[in-house]
């Protein structure tokens, strides 16, 4: 799968570990935040555009607690966002709403469970049926 990444400062180191350990498990990475002096807001806008520019399938963003660059990216039209802090809400967040990115906060979330969280929602399908009328309805608010 071909997924953008991003980070801010405090986000850099893990976003560096994961950019490795997803591209060792076969994944296109395009990585949006190449240098440290980020801010979420910007690292979390630039995956964004890739993403809705369809050159990504999906999009992660890591800064120290997540909470930033998820409110960052809901704010724009067919991005869903989730903050992901283990597996199953990775898992949840693609089964039940679509989501085609997450945030991960570096400060919460150690490497060995971010890639976890990764693999997980990068190896999850969308669930479909009754939970598209929820996606639309979030569709519609931006």
């Amino acid at each position: 799968m071909k997924l953008a990444i991003g980070s801010d400062t405090k986000g850099f180191t893990l976003k560096e570990h994961l950019k490795r350990h997803l591209s060792n498990l076969g994944h296109e990475i395009v990585d949006e935040t190449t240098g440290k002096d980020l801010d979420f807001f910007d690292a979390a806008t630039q995956v964004v555009k890739v993403v809705k520019e369809k050159r990504a399938e999906r999009g992660i963003v890591i800064d120290e607690y997540g909470v930033g660059p998820f409110m960052v990216a809901n704010k724009y039209k067919y991005i869903v966002c989730a903050n992901a802090f283990d597996e199953h809400s990775a898992q949840m967040t693609i089964r039940h709403n679509n989501a085609n990115m997450i945030a991960i906060g570096s400060g919460i979330v150690g490497p060995r469970l971010a890639e976890k969280i990764c693999e997980a929602f990068l190896n999850t399908d969308y669930d479909g049926g009754r939970h598209q009328i929820r996606v639309d309805m979030l569709n519609k608010m931006c």
